[in-house]
């Protein structure tokens, strides 16, 4: 059978995306695609800007840039909004967040400054150790989402915008479960009529946004658009969505070398993970509830990649611990520190030690930028509901119901790229190379 691939519509026009948050991480992502835009610096960590993808056989020397292949729209074409709690422009929010330098934010000052957040959906219960004035007041949470949708259409009546896509960058939310109200739209709304406790601020956003036909992206671990009622909003509306909580940092790491540990059968007695941040995000995590919300998207990675059910000898019983410390002399320069307990041939015991200084918000950034574009593409495919293939960007992916997630970051870069070539009706890669030796 031939694969004729899909009819993905031109990106034509404008594409505005809708910051939820307007931090660390939003103000790095909005101040890199103006510097980008200018010149100023390269598009590092993104895939949709510097990858290329291999098409046909290794001797064919066909691999174009990933931006040439799929009609992603273009950086100019790009125009950004954001909702936070505090007021402040998105020039003096980077000011403060401290990630950039000074010279280089002053080079791009007019596009930050303009760039002023709207009121924001914010309810003290679920992130106890912020406290922001630029809030939005309502009778109930059905009429803040409904606030929402007006945001969303006067945002793109007004800056002429063909398409949305929002993308969540804000703090992580106290721990939630899905419960009775998270499993039908029906009951869903009813829930946000009755102000219930189980819908938080993310959730809010996430239904403004598929009742409005925006793709939604969570860059953080809430539970916002992964339960039942808002999966069958997106299918029923036609919108993509994806996984939660943008992989950086340590777990980046993880899904880096834990592949590498499983595919030569090394095994493992033991993982401890620690952390010391100093942003906004590590105030946040230093509330315990916001922790374990945090905790359940790190801890779930490595059960899944070693699958300690099918090689009991080897992963069957080791131990994995995630810490994260609030330490404000870092800023948004995280410190992960590793230690990681191996065993090889005859039982003998190795160590692995790592130490990564990174800068949270430079890791994240790019991800916004491609999920963006990539949600974008996607909706523009027809594609609907679930998008497993951008699995590669989040410590959570989204899956159908009853499938377990990969993890396995070379597993999800290969899925990502079939995607693309499925839609361009390009042949699949597998890397079997039996056809060079017949």
């Amino acid at each position: 059978m031939i694969n004729k691939g899909v009819k993905i519509a031109p990106a034509s026009g404008k594409l505005g995306v809708l910051l939820v948050g307007l931090g660390a991480v939003s103000t790095t992502f909005v101040a890199g695609v103006e510097a980008i835009k200018r010149g100023l610096a390269a598009p590092v960590g993104s895939l949709t800007q510097m990858g290329t993808i291999r098409l046909g056989k290794r001797t064919d020397n066909r691999s174009p840039k990933i931006k040439d292949f799929v009609p992603l729209a273009e950086l100019d074409d790009i125009v950004f909004g954001a909702w936070d709690i505090f007021a402040d422009s998105a020039f003096d929010a980077a000011m403060n967040a401290g990630v950039l330098e000074k010279d280089l934010l002053n080079q791009v000052s007019e596009q930050l400054a303009s760039l002023k957040p709207m009121p924001a959906v914010f309810e003290q219960n679920y992130v106890k150790r912020l406290h922001g004035e630029n809030i939005k007041t309502g009778r109930n949470k059905m009429e803040l989402a409904e606030r929402l949708i007006e945001d969303i259409a006067k945002f793109k009546l007004d800056n002429n915008c063909d398409r949305l896509v929002m993308v969540w960058a804000a703090s992580t939310e106290i721990f939630l479960e899905p419960i009775a109200i998270h499993q039908s739209l029906d009951v869903f709304e009813k829930a946000l009529y009755d102000n219930d406790p189980a819908i938080a601020p993310s959730m809010i956003y996430a239904y403004a946004a598929l009742k409005s036909g925006v793709p939604f992206a969570n860059g953080a671990p809430n539970l916002s658009v992964d339960i039942p009622a808002l999966t069958a909003l997106a299918e029923q509306n036609r919108v993509p969505i994806c996984g939660k909580d943008f992989k950086t940092g340590q777990t980046l790491m993880k899904t880096i070398l834990a592949p590498g540990l499983k595919s030569r059968m090394l095994g493992l007695e033991g993982w401890y993970s620690t952390n010391i941040l100093g942003n906004r995000d590590g105030e946040v995590l230093d509330d315990p509830e916001a922790f374990r919300t945090k905790e359940e998207s790190k801890l779930s990675v490595l059960e899944h990649i070693f699958q300690p059910e099918v090689y009991p000898d080897l992963y069957g019983n080791f131990s994995h611990v995630v810490r994260i410390n609030y330490y404000p002399p870092r800023g948004d320069n995280k410190e992960g520190w590793d230690n990681i307990d191996i065993f090889g041939w005859l039982g003998y015991k190795m160590q692995i030690k790592i130490d990564f200084l990174c800068r949270d918000s430079i890791l994240a950034a790019p991800l916004c930028l491609d999920l963006a574009l990539f949600m974008d593409l996607a909706q523009r495919a027809g594609m609907k509901g679930v998008q497993e293939w951008l699995s590669f960007y989040f410590k959570s992916p989204q899956t159908a119901p009853d499938l377990y997630p990969e993890h396995d970051i070379f597993i999800q870069l290969m899925k990502l790229k079939n995607t693309l070539r499925n839609m361009k009706g390009e042949d699949l890669i597998t890397h079997l190379g039996l056809e060079y030796y017949d």
